[in-house]
């Protein structure tokens, strides 16, 4: 979301007390953390819509039938959280394999391509202006 898109939720925010506005961030990093959960358990996309790499024909011989792109054992998915820290609120996973999903590498000689399951969409980004939007009715009301 660019801070453009922000700049409304900002200024309405911006007449509530820190408690409030922690509480705001909470449910804007809720959202976001929610659809990180969906792109890994259900989407298998990334936040624009296209569809991550499937695995190479020999990675994909070592998975297990119920395994999928970012789920194998679901600690990725376990691992996601929001922090919220001043004005920010952060989503990601501390696990050290994390950012190469997310970006793509070459972390032990092999390529991994990026899968980025971390971002907005657009229907992400109206799911959060909705929360907020409730959050702030709720605070006037």
């Amino acid at each position: 979301m660019t801070m453009d898109g922000l700049q409304p939720v900002l200024a309405a925010l911006s007449g509530f007390g820190a408690a409030d506005r922690r509480e705001a961030l909470e449910i804007m990093g809720g959202v976001a953390e929610s659809a990180a959960r969906r792109r890994i358990a259900e989407d298998k996309e990334d936040p624009a819509g296209t569809p991550w790499p499937e695995w190479s024909e020999k990675y994909a011989a070592t998975r297990h039938e119920n395994q999928s792109l970012l789920m194998s054992e679901g600690h990725l998915i376990d691992s996601l959280q929001t922090v919220v820290s001043g004005d920010t609120a952060l989503v990601g996973s501390p696990l050290v394999y994390a950012a190469i999903h997310q970006f793509g590498g070459e972390p032990v000689g092999m390529a991994i391509p990026e899968r980025p399951y971390l971002g907005l969409s657009s229907e992400d980004e109206v799911d959060l202006l909705s929360a907020i939007e409730d959050f702030v009715r709720s605070k006037i009301e």
